[in-house]
């Protein structure tokens, strides 16, 4: 996040997109429930009829991968209002000129028919964010999980830059991070491009730096991203694997594939609290500690790094995972010694720079937000206050491209995918809480009644999804939470897991895959139960 989450509160206009907020981060719900209650104004771009839109002031609800052509109809709308910030342009940033030749292509006429969103509402949400004195962005995998998500992240880029509303007070583009330590997991390293802190492998000077550190010799080439990995099992140019806290045979996009590159790899390990499906496949299921059980530090989505501090000690043999890391590079021939995990946070700050400011020491005063350059620098809870990173920041022209797999005679219907609320990706802690599980204990899909009236499909039936790749056997609740010719779908249960279906086609830059738009069709089975599904309408 550029900004911090407290500064949501006091915010004049929240545009929320690809975000199901109140499901998947409702701590940070609240905050924008609060800055309504002050007189923000709330808008929403989401195919579904989320719980977040019953707050909103405008909603809408675009077609499944339209977000460039949404976006770029409303800064088209600001422009020709003359509603940009001039000013700021002008002194902040560079390649203006281009981005303003292409939204000409996009007249809210022109964005409407791409989107299915209204002229009329194009034209609101447009005039809202700009007009308002604090407009922040928030967005989530509804915005990065598609072919083109790198495109719709430097959209929400053009937007806040167009309109002067970044590197100020409760303004921003602002992610929301799915668990609690990703950002920090990518602040060190845990990406095929970068060292930690964003240090790219292929600069020379980086890889010294970290040659002379670890004492071992590195590849100056970029490394694989997870789907490419699965390729590479396949294919006998990656032999082996250890995977930690993830549970790829549930998902990734395309499992019946995934599950078969994992079973050819010579040597799988996995370190994870519960024996996931992944854990099944492997030769080697090291138990790892939970965040009660062990020290260190975790750097949320707003940049805040966290000291986290053990309260019980790990069950039977498990331990905490850098104690089993640090074996496993041990017994590989590179010996790793680290005493305690303030002895790996001291070489974190000596080796990265937005962490060198920090320390255990500091830490025990209370979280803060990197950068954090020197041991006497508060921390940064605002990015891009005077300057961009790059120095100016960098408008780019992006054309509206289609999804990978549109619907067709064979497959009519789009499945989009999310989370349900009790409920957390595929499951492994979450359908370990009697609670949770009581709260919702299968999956269904969610169809409109048009779609469910062609297919002679009631609430409770049993249907048949299938795609190119796959079919999964489940439920249907009939509601119109989806718009017609869509269903939504979640990963959470094995045996109904959307991502048998889903596409693994992936953005050509972060290598990202598809998750959120793959054609299917809906079939209505003869035999069937009809067992409570719980409240769809908390979906």
């Amino acid at each position: 996040m550029t900004n911090s989450i407290p500064e949501i509160e006091d915010a004049d206009c929240i545009f929320i997109i690809g975000s199901n907020t109140s499901v998947a981060h409702p701590l940070i719900a609240s905050r924008i429930y609060k800055a309504k209650a002050k007189g923000a104004k709330v808008i929403v771009a989401d195919p579904r009829r989320i719980h977040v839109t019953s707050v909103a002031d405008i909603h809408v609800r675009q077609k499944l991968g339209s977000d460039v052509a949404l976006i770029n109809g409303i800064m088209n709308v600001i422009l020709s209002k003359g509603l940009h910030d001039k000013a700021f342009i002008e002194e902040r940033t560079e390649g203006f000129e281009k981005l303003e030749q292409t939204l000409k292509n996009y007249p809210p006429e022109k964005a409407s028919e791409i989107t299915g969103v209204s002229t009329e509402d194009i034209e609101k949400i447009a005039i809202a964010f700009a007009s308002s004195d604090k407009s922040t962005i928030l967005y989530a995998m509804g915005i990065t999980q598609h072919s083109h998500g790198v495109d719709n992240v430097k959209s929400l880029a053009n937007l806040s830059m167009l309109t002067g509303k970044i590197g100020k007070p409760s303004c921003g583009v602002n992610p929301l991070r799915g668990q609690n330590n990703v950002q920090g997991a990518c602040d060190m390293g845990g990406l095929p491009n970068v060292y930690p802190a964003y240090q790219v492998v292929t600069d020379e000077n980086n890889r010294k730096k970290f040659e002379q550190l670890w004492n071992t010799q590195l590849s100056s080439k970029v490394g694989f991203t997870i789907m490419e990995m699965m390729h590479g099992l396949e294919d006998g140019s990656i032999k082996g694997m250890v995977i930690l806290g993830e549970n790829p045979a549930g998902s990734d996009p395309d499992v019946k594939h995934v599950k078969h590159a994992l079973e050819e790899a010579e040597f799988l390990a996995v370190i994870d609290i519960f024996l996931t499906d992944t854990a099944k496949i492997a030769d080697v299921v090291f138990p790892g500690a939970s965040f009660a059980e062990k020290d260190g530090t975790f750097s949320n989505t707003e940049r805040n790094v966290l000291r986290i501090r053990k309260a019980v000690n790990p069950p039977g043999e498990a331990r905490p995972d850098w104690q089993i890391i640090c074996d496993i590079s041990t017994r590989f021939g590179l010996p790793m010694t680290y005493e305690s995990p303030e002895k790996i946070f001291e070489e974190i700050a000596l080796v990265t720079p937005s962490y060198a400011g920090l320390s255990y020491a500091r830490l025990e005063n209370g979280p803060i937000p990197w950068p954090c350059p020197s041991k006497d620098h508060p921390g940064t809870p605002i990015l891009h206050k005077d300057r961009f990173t790059r120095g100016r920041g960098l408008f780019h022209a992006l054309e509206y491209r289609p999804p990978e797999e549109l619907a067709d005679e064979e497959f009519p219907i789009l499945l989009t995918t999310g989370r349900f609320f009790p409920h957390y990706h595929t499951g492994t802690m979450t359908h370990n809480s009697i609670t949770l599980e009581n709260e919702m204990s299968e999956g269904y899909i969610e169809i409109h009644p048009y779609d469910a009236k062609d297919v002679g499909l009631t609430s409770g039936e049993n249907c048949k999804i299938v795609s190119r790749r796959g079919e999964v056997i489940t439920k249907a609740v009939v509601t119109d939470i989806v718009e017609p010719g869509t269903i939504f779908m979640s990963f959470h249960f094995m045996e109904a897991n959307a991502n048998v279906l889903t596409n693994p086609a992936l953005d050509p830059i972060c290598k990202i895959p598809e998750y959120k738009v793959c054609a299917v069709r809906v079939e209505k089975l003869e035999e069937t139960n009809t067992p409570e599904i719980k409240a769809a309408a908390n979906a």
